[in-house]
């Protein structure tokens, strides 16, 4: 049993707060703008023309930033607890790529149109049968470092087949339609969509939660958890598979959205003190709250075409991924060799 301090409850509390805020601005932002009483009515009893726009697009909207977002959140924080490596994040063991690749797939060869519900059901698919893949080509044995050269191998041969079928696309339209839909983007999705991907979501959440003793045991080594009665291949079973099921459903129903996993868990590391299993909620609820203020950003800036909110995560991820990168290169540099 994982005890959890006054701290880490105060801090789930404000981010709580936090997506609250977020959520009823989403519900506000867009075309035709609401004040913040108007799209409560709205919400509550979905009567008149702001009750179809608040029920029927701005809600399944907000809630798949947040449901997407923190599957992305809690994919990076338990990869980097499981790899001990604060760069870890979601797209190690190619479920992002593979999902992409299938959902591409039914796209671009007329199988479903981009709204069609064959679109997640077949990424999901294809993160599934990456997780097979893993599996087979590594071994349920196989220690950190083959699994991960089998998920980077996967992850290669998911954006190659991905290229492959842009590039044998019957159609140059419909191409550039599937190169849009990559970029991420949580336009035009109904609570269908939600109500498809979320038992997915919500089985990630349970995979990516069990080994929580483990990641706290890991910090101490490999050998020193097994010694502490930490089953290793087990966890990285449970870990690699709940992220591959989450984020494969989150990029089958919204196409890429990166970097997510990866800053989440970064900006609440410090305020639990950097302990793995503490940082898990933490890193969900801020993930939740990058996509969602992500996706109000896109709306709210002037523009003829809608912004992918891919996009604007990847603006965002890029230069702190840099200055993560140059920060543990001055911690190297200034150690004693």
């Amino acid at each position: 049993m994982v005890a959890f301090s006054r701290r880490d409850i105060g801090l789930w509390a404000v981010l709580i707060a936090l997506l609250a805020v977020l959520a009823l601005i989403s519900l506000m932002v867009g075309q035709a703008g609401l004040s913040p009483r108007t799209a409560l009515r709205a919400l509550i009893d979905g009567q008149g023309p702001a009750g179809l726009i608040v029920r029927e697009i701005r809600l399944p909207r907000t809630l798949l930033a947040l449901t997407i977002g923190a599957t992305l959140g809690l994919s990076g924080a338990a990869l980097q607890g499981l790899l001990r490596n604060p760069l870890a994040e979601p797209a190690l063991f190619g479920a992002p790529q593979s999902a992409a690749a299938t959902a591409s797939l039914v796209i671009a060869f007329g199988l479903a149109p981009v709204t069609s519900f064959a679109v997640p059901l077949a990424g999901i698919a294809g993160a599934l049968l990456s997780i097979g893949g893993l599996v087979a080509i590594a071994g349920r044995r196989a220690g950190l470092t083959v699994t991960l050269l089998a998920g980077l191998a996967l992850a290669s041969f998911a954006g190659a087949m991905t290229a492959l079928i842009l590039n044998l696309a019957p159609n140059p339209f419909i191409a550039l339609e599937v190169a849009f839909w990559l970029l991420g983007s949580l336009e035009d999705r109904s609570i269908d969509h939600l109500m498809i991907a979320l038992p997915f979501f919500v089985l990630s959440w349970v995979l990516l939660a069990l080994p929580l003793r483990a990641y706290r045991a890991l910090t101490l080594g490999e050998d020193a958890a097994v010694s502490l009665g930490v089953n290793l291949a087990l966890t990285r079973l449970l870990v690699v598979a709940g992220v591959a099921i989450g984020v494969g459903a989150g990029v089958a129903v919204a196409g890429s959205i990166g970097f997510v996993g990866l800053v989440a868990p970064h900006l609440v590391r410090r305020l639990v003190r950097s302990d793995p299993a503490a940082v898990l909620l933490p890193a969900a609820l801020a993930g939740a709250a990058l996509l969602a203020a992500a996706d109000i950003a896109v709306r709210a800036l002037p523009a003829a075409i809608e912004l992918k909110v891919g996009v604007v995560t990847a603006l965002i991820g890029v230069p702190f991924f840099l200055a993560m990168i140059f920060a543990e290169r001055r911690v190297l540099e200034g150690s004693p060799a």
